[in-house]
């Protein structure tokens, strides 16, 4: 006879959870951003003043104008060289940025895989870095892009447009 003991617990059967389910922080997001954002200055900036950036940014501040459209293009395109070359390898080991690889997250595909080095750098990278060449608009759009962190996924423009998401790395 098989007696139910009101005192017994349930049985369920209890699925195998992962760190790398969860998402990682909006905290741990932002200062990722903040030390990726650092590497680049350190890199960037004296290759901007050895390049002669600054002397032709103080040359059109002192007429009243603005750096040209197409010397702030070349820089952008700078930029997003020296960033492919500095992050390409943790991007291609494991989905993250020096920064990220410090706190721990992690960028993964919808199915939780690591996506392609090309996909990274051409889908979550280069739309927002490009877009935020336009003048006033790209500012704007860069600005939702990030505040779309606030969502409840988490997911801000660069990672609906990739298809990616950052969680906790295991």
């Amino acid at each position: 006879m098989d007696e139910q003991n009101p005192y017994r617990g349930p049985d369920a059967a209890v699925a195998e959870f992962s760190s790398a389910d969860e998402l990682a922080g909006r905290g741990a997001r932002l200062g990722a951003a903040i030390i990726d954002g650092i590497i680049m200055l350190v890199i960037l900036l004296p290759l901007m003043f050895m390049g002669g950036y600054w002397a032709t940014a103080m040359a059109a501040a002192e007429a009243g104008q603005q750096v040209g459209f197409a010397t702030t293009l070349l820089w952008v395109a700078i930029g997003f060289i020296v960033f492919a070359v500095v992050q390409a390898a943790p991007l291609n080991a494991n989905g993250q940025t020096w920064g990220k690889k410090l706190l721990k997250i992690k960028i993964v595909d919808l199915d939780g895989q690591k996506p392609p080095l090309g996909r990274l750098l051409g889908l979550r990278y280069l739309p927002v870095q490009a877009v935020g060449v336009i003048p006033l608009l790209g500012s704007v759009i860069q600005v939702v892009n990030v505040l779309l962190i606030f969502r409840n996924d988490r997911r801000c423009g660069h990672d609906l447009i990739a298809g990616t998401k950052v969680v906790h790395a295991d």
